[in-house]
């Protein structure tokens, strides 16, 4: 029999542990050992019904098989239509410098109108309402010099990324992941995973389970307890 070697830091683990779970079988201790000695952290993926041994584990499978994300490419343009060449008239918040235009607006005057009567910036009251007040301009230059203010620029190309399972864009791979974490996995202990049989266990990581519920590994872990003072009335108590 393979002698187990247990670790300060696990045996401080573990005994913390056993004292919050005073009721806790041998079984359960032993996988919340296996658990932390391994830096097992198991995660159930709803959708696929399936159990994985981590998040990162399943995030390289996924990603291997073109399940998590898609690159993708979006034009971003910068132009403002608000005023143009065209426009003849303009009406202007006072407040923002937010524009309308004759050519550009279907009702211009009740644009402005509404803007100004709901305007954050608009401090100006009149029996306790927002004053209507607003600027027209039929001056050339002065369209003009919006028209310059809101010069179009040709479109930019940039990289995005589309989350496979909920369809949304992000900035960058690490965002998608994030929130593939946040809100498709739930982390599972190993003992949780071992005893349920709702949801089917990852094949390598069931193989792995498999190969630590051995008898003489468990003897092994049981010898090692009792030779620890503060474990021997948890295992007097396991083989009662």
């Amino acid at each position: 029999m393979t002698k187990l070697v247990i670790t300060d830091e696990l045996i401080s683990v573990l005994d913390i542990y056993l004292k919050k779970n005073s009721s806790a079988g041998l079984l359960n201790a032993y996988l919340f050992f296996i658990e932390h000695k391994h830096n097992i952290q198991p995660v159930l993926f709803p959708k696929e019904k399936k159990i994985y041994q981590s998040a990162d584990e399943i995030i390289r499978l996924l990603e291997k098989e073109n399940k998590l994300w898609h690159e993708a490419e979006i034009k971003i343009g910068f132009s403002n239509l608000n005023v143009n060449t065209g426009s003849k008239k303009i009406y202007i918040c006072p407040f923002t410098g937010k524009v309308f235009a004759d050519n550009t607006h279907p009702n211009p005057q009740d644009a402005i109108y509404d803007w100004v009567s709901k305007c954050p910036e608009n401090t100006e009251r009149e029996g306790g309402l927002r004053v209507k007040r607003f600027f027209i301009s039929e001056d050339a230059d002065v369209i003009q010099s919006y028209v310059s203010k809101v010069k179009y620029k040709e479109p930019i190309t940039k990289k995005v990324f589309s989350s496979v399972l909920s369809g949304k864009l992000f900035s960058s791979k690490e965002s998608v992941i994030k929130d593939f974490k946040n809100n498709y996995l739930h982390p599972m202990s190993l003992a949780e995973v071992q005893n349920q049989n709702k949801y089917q266990i990852e094949e390598h990581f069931l193989a792995f389970i498999q190969s630590q519920l051995n008898q003489d590994k468990v003897e092994s872990f049981v010898e090692s307890l009792l030779k620890i003072e503060e474990f021997v009335p948890y295992v007097d108590k396991w083989l009662e």
